[in-house]
């Protein structure tokens, strides 16, 4: 059986604390199921940890994540504690998204060096296992090769048990497959280069889109129905003429969940169409610009 739609939006900034509180009421009230925040150093966006917090203070049914969280920013100690709060105080509806650190401007920057794909991926691998045992409960003792914990007992602990919902964005092998063994929730996107420059465009197209479900897939074996599978709506032409939207928007991932265009029963028809092709029922906007027009969608779509 299908998935019910679940529909998300990226929100970066607001001109004040009252302008952010009706932005997320605004995406509750259209049924948004949650409201994310992406983590980076570099360019105009709020602090994920008190964005998160003001927008769950804000509302009573949205759920608050992050699109995603670059671990190397935070020991897991640390967000571990930011984490279980926000759990805490939303009643439950936190999302966390977790990344390994990706954007090189970010690294270059901060003055902090950007390791190999294969580091990263490792820490995060810990990082999540470390986190995962604080929110169980008692002393957590864990001797990693990036990360050492002696005797850490988490207090306050979450509210959903054992722990917030993690999803994982991203989608190269060793992501996909972390995420196989780790996540509740899989965004999945173009692999990222190594060098941090940006997406890897030899990993675009539907070909390589279905390649990565299928990777998850042979890896979480008799998990993979536990998974919840989305992806983020890069670009969206409602009302559009799907061949003339692609000529004067052109992307690497036309063909693909990521791209919709066309009427709004066309865009709805081929959200149904992705979720019983590849069981993709998560659709998260990426562009708040194209909010009034998604919000169409959703209002059709959300829950069904």
């Amino acid at each position: 059986m299908s998935r019910q739609f679940r529909f998300g939006a990226v929100l970066r900034l607001a001109d004040s604390g009252r302008a952010w509180a009706d932005k997320a009421r605004r995406l509750e009230d259209d049924g948004f199921s949650t409201l994310l925040v992406p983590d980076h150093l570099v360019g105009p966006r709020f602090g994920p940890v008190a964005a998160m917090t003001a927008a769950a203070c804000a509302t009573e049914t949205l759920n608050v994540g992050t699109l995603v969280f670059a671990n190397d920013f935070r020991h897991p100690a640390v967000l571990a504690k930011e984490a279980a709060t926000i759990d805490l105080l939303s009643d439950g509806r936190l999302e966390l998204g977790m990344g390994t650190g990706w954007m090189a401007r970010d690294y270059d920057a901060a003055g902090m060096e950007l390791a190999s794909p294969g580091v990263r991926v490792a820490r995060l691998d810990e990082s999540l296992q470390v986190m995962k045992a604080l929110w169980r409960g008692g002393p957590v003792n864990f001797e990693g090769k990036h990360y050492k914990i002696a005797g850490l007992e988490q207090d306050p602990l979450p509210a959903r048990k054992p722990g917030p919902r993690i999803m994982l964005g991203g989608g190269g092998p060793k992501m996909l497959a972390l995420a196989a063994r780790e996540a509740d929730v899989v965004n999945l996107t173009m692999r990222v280069r190594a060098d941090g420059a940006g997406p890897d465009l030899r990993d675009s197209g539907i070909a390589q889109f279905r390649d990565k479900i299928a990777t998850l897939k042979a890896a979480a074996g008799s998990r993979f129905g536990e998974i919840e599978l989305g992806t983020s709506v890069l670009s969206l032409g409602l009302g559009a003429q799907p061949e003339a939207w692609s000529a004067a928007n052109p992307s690497a991932q036309e063909g693909t969940p990521q791209v919709l265009a066309g009427s709004l029963d066309e865009v709805c028809d081929a959200l149904r169409r992705w979720r019983e092709e590849l069981g993709i029922s998560y659709f998260v906007l990426h562009n708040e610009d194209d909010l009034p027009s998604f919000r169409q969608v959703v209002s059709r779509l959300a829950g069904t």
